[in-house]
């Protein structure tokens, strides 16, 4: 009996101590599969492998590198994050690595940013680094504070750096665990801080960017990697918007969802210091961390069956359970009716609903813009554009408030009956006002939006129309709107047509985009 009791007893303890170690590592997730590249690339993947599931780079005496190599992460950027893997270095001792992170790829391939510095000799290993930047920011064993002038730094030895080289095997594997929430960044190796900075120099801190894997140049020598563990942290005090845009749709200038994607999150980041933008294309992410600390999403797609959320609505819904906003921008507002409609429904209130809802174009009037945090600063305006209306929505209006609504002319109710063209309903609301913009509250938290204009490229060049759709976006993160709205340049030729899917013939194709543009004034 009393063996049986201490064997219990070493059973739970044990079991105790496994639960403890899985929470530990809870809302990591794996970015490496163990067996193939996919996900990682290099601009010469001569020098990269998948030898016994680790990632190797090696260089040899008969194949050396001239430049430094990068193993860049293809499926996301990093920005408040905890980073785990195991790494193991092999060669002389002036044998080179370095994990970069929240950095950036330069032209031809080289990484710039900051390092996780590696090093067979211990001369780096467990330093911070800024790679074609600043050099060495902090040593190891150092404690630093970088303030706005490079000179102002406050440094605090914390622990001898020949001791903590001790914590590192130089010939097995070790564990790099690497912390960066804004600009406070910690590098601990098997359990002990090697570094720790708050970086606050002006014009140098990172808050995100790519991760990636250096080779260095230098003599023979292989470095591994396995095990790589992904955590996103949440962004306190900054809210953080993902933007996932579709595939390419309809051609030249019209549903241009990843173009117009990258226009409004550079916008966002430039107007809101508070506010960061992650843009995801072509569909759904392949980053498996995409919306672990995400505030709100904006989706831009084709949509109907082919919609990106369709195979995704329970995960989506479980995000909009965390509160998470959500806003639908133009053919996103379309799903199928029954499961996904009425999920639609629970996240933003509305959505159009095929038999019932329209999709004509045409010049919508705004002639009174309603006062929301969303309508901030946006004045009355008229344009043109595919604008869906007759949406399904919340019954009784409940919690949906109307933001933009405008009266069709009858001739867009008047087409045959079909899935998108018309129906007995919409031909009995003739001269009857539609709305075609709508913010919703959740009961149980989470703001969600939906915009049914967004076909034309050109109409983010009306600065009332595109000042509503950035306020909109702001609000379902839970920011604050700014009193006069989201303030933005009006973006040139040259810049709505950056990003495209379709290029188009660059003179007729701007010629088109102008006249649109100057029939804003007409």
């Amino acid at each position: 009996m009393c063996g049986k009791g201490i064997y219990f007893w070493v059973v739970v303890i044990s079991v105790l101590i496994v639960s403890n170690a899985f929470a530990q590592e809870k809302g990591f997730v794996s970015i490496f599969d163990g067996k193939t590249l996919n996900g990682w690339k290099s601009s010469d993947m001569n020098y990269w492998s998948v030898t016994d599931g680790a990632i190797t780079g090696k260089t040899t005496a008969a194949k050396p590198l001239r430049s430094n190599q990068f193993l860049v992460w293809q499926w996301g950027q990093l920005d408040d994050f905890e980073l785990k893997l195991k790494y193991r270095i092999q060669g002389t001792d002036g044998a080179n690595s370095g994990i970069q992170f929240r950095s950036r790829v330069l032209k031809g391939g080289p990484v710039a940013g900051y390092q996780a510095d590696i090093d067979r000799g211990g001369n780096w290993t467990g330093a911070l680094y800024d790679e074609r930047g600043r050099g060495i920011l902090c040593a190891r064993g150092d404690k630093i504070t970088l303030a706005e002038k490079k000179e102002n730094v406050v440094r605090t030895a914390v622990a001898d750096k020949k001791e903590l080289w001790t914590h590192v095997d130089k010939d097995g594997w070790n564990d790099y665990h690497i912390i960066a929430r804004g600009s406070h960044l910690v590098l601990k190796i098997n359990g002990h801080v090697m570094s720790e900075i708050t970086d606050n120099q002006k014009g140098h801190l990172d808050l995100s960017g790519v991760l990636a894997l250096q080779l260095h140049t230098g003599p023979p020598m292989t470095i591994q990697f396995k095990d790589i563990y992904l955590k996103r942290l949440k962004m306190c005090p900054r809210k953080k918007i993902i933007m996932l845009a579709g595939t390419r749709s309809h051609g030249y200038a019209a549903h241009e969802h990843y173009a117009a994607s990258v226009l409004m999150a550079d916008m966002m980041i430039k107007a809101l210091p508070n506010i960061h933008a992650v843009v995801y294309k072509n569909g759904w992410p392949k980053d498996p961390t995409a919306f672990d600390n995400a505030d709100a999403v904006m989706v831009f797609c084709n949509g109907g069956g082919g919609h990106m959320f369709m195979p995704h609505l329970e995960q989506i819904d479980k995000i909009m359970k965390q509160g998470v906003g959500l806003a639908a921008i133009h053919y996103a507002v379309e799903v199928p009716k029954g499961k996904p409609g009425n999920y639609m429904l629970d996240w933003i209130g509305g959505y159009f609903e095929t038999h019932w809802s329209v999709n004509p174009f045409w010049c919508a009037e705004f002639k009174k813009i309603p006062q929301h945090p969303i309508t901030r600063g946006v004045k009355p305006f008229t344009i043109n554009d595919e604008w869906y209306y007759h949406m399904r929505f919340q019954p009784d209006m409940k919690n949906v408030t109307a933001l933009l609504s405008a009266i069709p002319p009858d001739s867009t109710r008047k087409r045959k009956f079909g899935p998108h063209s018309g129906n007995p309903h919409v031909h009995a609301r003739m001269g009857k006002p539609e709305i075609l913009a709508w913010a919703y509250e959740r009961p149980r938290g989470g703001r969600g939006f939906g915009f049914t204009g967004g076909h034309f490229h050109a109409n983010w060049a009306h600065d009332e129309y595109r000042k509503f759709l950035l306020n909109a976006l702001v609000w379902i993160t839970g920011a604050e709107v700014p009193l006069e709205g989201v303030a933005s340049d009006t973006p040139t030729i040259e810049q709505l047509e950056a990003n495209q899917d379709y290029p188009g013939n660059k003179v007729k194709g701007r010629k088109q985009m102008r006249d649109v543009i100057a029939g804003f004034e007409r």
